[in-house]
């Protein structure tokens, strides 16, 4: 067993979204007398001619999956809340149980948490009767949090690497896939964020939670060695996370016996750097 990590628990965290046509008729009223697929064609024209790009608003951006690492006394935990399985009021809350408690908040890493996954949560969870104090408390209730909370960009409860790695946009930000790649991790493989719609449209949830899963996993992965970087990890300690992930991977199996991560496992074991 490695030596232990300097915050316990922490919980490594991803979304992927798709658009909200329904709401997206009560901001732009021409969409209402059209169906789903037409509305969907039209709010992309839309967004388009706004933007220069089909990235949605983040308001508009619903919630279909949430893929986390949960690390608690070394043991590792893989898991994601999908929209086959819950409305996303469900999956928010689910998600929100993490922050429940005030003894064992978890340490927060994300990749561009705090430039998307963070404000999505936000615009899409007060839209239910929802709350999470303390994933929002600046130290008005606990005074200890004022300077150690996860709402401040410079504070570390909420680490989001991609922020960090830049500077906080001092220097270009720049894509998981990118670093990951550069460090020998899997990056992204056969899936990419344009794809989402699709898959949820098809109904392959399997595939989708698989690829989110994937980007939980290098996040996690990048941010031992942020951790080795900063002295908070010695080499022997990095080196023993790295393969108890590794194992953790090969043992996380499907119904049918096979590891759920085959292709992040091989992709991983073949890399030049591991």
């Amino acid at each position: 067993m490695p030596q232990a990590l300097p915050s316990d628990p922490i919980l490594v965290f991803d979304i992927e979204t798709v658009a909200d046509v329904d709401a997206a008729r009560r901001i732009y009223p021409q969409l209402a007398a059209l169906n789903d697929a037409d509305a969907l064609s039209a709010l992309t024209a839309i967004r388009t001619q706004e933007a220069g790009h089909d990235f949605m608003r983040l308001p508009l951006q619903r919630i279909v999956c949430i893929s986390a690492l949960y690390i608690k006394e070394g043991k590792l935990s893989l898991f994601s809340l999908t929209a086959d399985k819950f409305n996303e009021k469900d999956i928010l809350a689910k998600f929100f149980r993490a922050f429940s408690d005030i003894e064992t908040l978890p340490q927060l890493i994300s990749w561009n948490g705090s430039g998307f996954d963070i404000p999505v949560l936000i615009y899409r969870a007060m839209q239910y009767d929802l709350s999470a104090p303390w994933l929002f408390e600046e130290g008005e209730r606990i005074k200890n949090m004022r300077f150690d909370n996860y709402v401040n960009r410079f504070h570390t409860r909420h680490l989001d690497l991609m922020d960090r790695f830049s500077q906080y946009g001092a220097s270009r930000r720049e894509a998981m896939d990118v670093v990951a790649s550069l460090y020998g991790l899997p990056g992204k493989t056969d899936v990419d964020g344009s794809m989402v719609g699709d898959l949820v449209s098809k109904g392959d949830w399997q595939t989708l939670s698989i690829y989110c899963e994937s980007d939980v996993m290098n996040t996690w992965l990048i941010y031992l060695r942020w951790l080795r970087l900063t002295g908070q990890l010695s080499s022997a300690d990095f080196t023993a996370w790295q393969q108890q992930s590794h194992d953790y991977l090969v043992n996380y199996t499907q119904a049918d016996g096979r590891a759920r991560h085959q292709d992040f496992i091989t992709d991983w074991s073949t890399a030049p750097d591991t």
